[in-house]
């Protein structure tokens, strides 16, 4: 057990319980569109043909949309509470029993959720949750062995990270990545402009300073303190960098709160000028320190998988190697896209569509549309159709089992869909026609902002879907 601990261990576990939150929020405002009963990708359609041994789920066993709304509500209640501290007000057992009904209750969702899921920082969260459940709580001491399966976690994040970019885009070696990547990331923030628009030399010392970040600095995180605290320090500092040059859910979030998993405590503690922890008169339960053991030697065997893959030359990232999301592999960014392209859509309530047919477009809460809007900050929350909305800008590849359903539902005006847009250009009336087309957007220049007042520049580049229609 480490006693010196317990201030980290309070910081982990309501911090991990805010991010549950968020998450829980999201997937209670956006599902119904998204993977609800008349969703773009249904889940009683999907758990037809997805046997329950590949994707464990509650809702594999009865699905309605009240009845996911009141189990993604119960997920956030609970959260809500186990941030006000009502883990360690309650018995050991009863503890471990909220922490495991919050891995539950996600994994539940995470499994029927599809394209709209499959991003890594589900299992990132999926696999914290897990570790989560034997931390313990304030009637007992942390376990030194759950503080270092955090650590191995945050480990495998950072490290597999800075792997897949080292063996993948060439300009990762060559130190220009930043040139393109905070015009061209999934979805700018407020200060994205500002940060591309720093001068190249900065850009080369950021790249540099990402590689040592990741490649080199985790590697401390096993050390002796305050060595650990001082490599901790550096990833949050990193990922606090990260947050604010852009927007990636709460991927930044959620490793701030895993690499405290390696700061001292007690030192912590002394610094803040908080009383004296006073180590526990009795040990943890018997039960309790059995479960911990069978935690640990069932992540060691699992960790077999994601060290093979970072081995590997084919690395691969962002990959579950079992339905339970335990013990995964990570990586982002392993090929740095040069240009920005986006789908725009717009709509017209004409009859008839001709070369004169004026055109409105729709607007989405963060991805780029407006060249005169400024980015907003939406992380650590996860506007999900806007992230696929990039990948469907990269290729119509991503696109092809959600964009059809989409267009179909602006048709009609489906309330749930306009509610995950920021502008809809026909609140009286569904439009007659809807189009899609891609553009090709960069950052404006300095001369150019002061000169128009837009943040970015847009090329009609081509056509992504010709105006579509309901059939009559």
């Amino acid at each position: 057990m480490a006693p010196g601990y317990w201030l980290t261990r309070l910081v982990l576990q309501r911090a991990l319980a805010a991010v549950y939150l968020v998450a829980f929020l999201a997937a209670v405002l956006q599902f119904r569109a998204l993977i609800g009963e008349r969703g773009m990708l249904p889940v009683p359609r999907f758990v037809r043909a997805a046997p329950f041994r590949r994707m464990p789920s509650v809702f594999q066993l009865h699905y309605s949309d009240r009845f996911f709304a009141a189990w993604a509500w119960a997920g956030a209640l609970l959260s809500a509470a186990i941030v006000a501290g009502a883990a360690d007000l309650v018995p050991l057992w009863a503890a471990m029993l909220m922490w495991a009904a919050l891995w539950v209750m996600y994994l539940s969702i995470v499994n029927v959720g599809q394209t709209w899921y499959s991003f890594g920082w589900e299992s990132l969260l999926l696999e914290a949750g897990f570790l989560a459940v034997f931390l313990g709580n304030a009637r007992t001491d942390p376990p030194v062995s759950v503080l270092w399966l955090m650590r191995w976690l945050v480990f495998r994040v950072e490290f597999g990270a800075g792997l897949i970019k080292m063996r993948g885009d060439l300009c990762w070696r060559d130190l220009t990545c930043l040139y393109y990547h905070h015009e061209t990331q999934p979805m700018p923030g407020p200060l994205s402009w500002w940060f591309h628009r720093l001068p190249r030399p900065l850009h080369r010392v950021e790249t540099a300073a990402n590689h040592v970040a990741q490649l080199g600095v985790p590697v401390f995180l096993f050390t002796p303190q305050p060595f650990a605290s001082v490599a901790a320090g550096v990833i949050i500092c990193t990922q606090l960098w990260l947050v604010a040059s852009g927007n990636f859910a709460w991927l930044n979030w959620l490793t701030i709160v895993l690499a405290f998993s390696a700061v001292d405590g007690a030192a912590l503690a002394e610094l803040l000028s908080l009383p004296r922890h006073t180590p526990l008169a009795t040990g943890p339960p018997g039960w309790f320190q059995g479960l911990v053991v069978a935690a640990t030697a069932l992540v060691a065997v699992l960790s077999w998988w994601p060290v093979r893959n970072m081995l590997s030359r084919q690395q691969r990232m962002n990959m579950s190697f079992n339905a339970l999301h335990l013990v995964n592999t990570y990586g982002a960014f392993g090929s740095i896209n040069r240009r920005r392209h986006e789908v725009v859509v717009e709509g017209t309530d004409e009859e008839r569509v001709t070369p004169d047919t004026a055109w409105r477009e729709y607007g989405f809460k963060g991805k780029p549309g407006d060249p005169h809007r400024l980015a907003r900050q939406f992380a650590p929350y996860h506007l999900r159709l806007d992230w696929l909305m990039w990948f469907a800008g990269i290729s119509p590849v991503y696109a092809q089992s959600w964009f059809g359903p989409f267009v179909e539902r602006l048709l009609v005006n489906d309330p749930a869909t306009l509610r995950l847009l920021r502008h809809n250009p026909f609140p009286d009336a569904p439009p007659t026609h809807v189009r899609a087309r891609v553009y090709l957007y960069r950052f404006t220049t300095r001369q150019e902002r002061r000169a128009t007042g837009a943040w970015w520049h847009r090329t009609l580049e081509h056509e992504f879907l010709p105006p579509v229609a309901l059939r009559r």
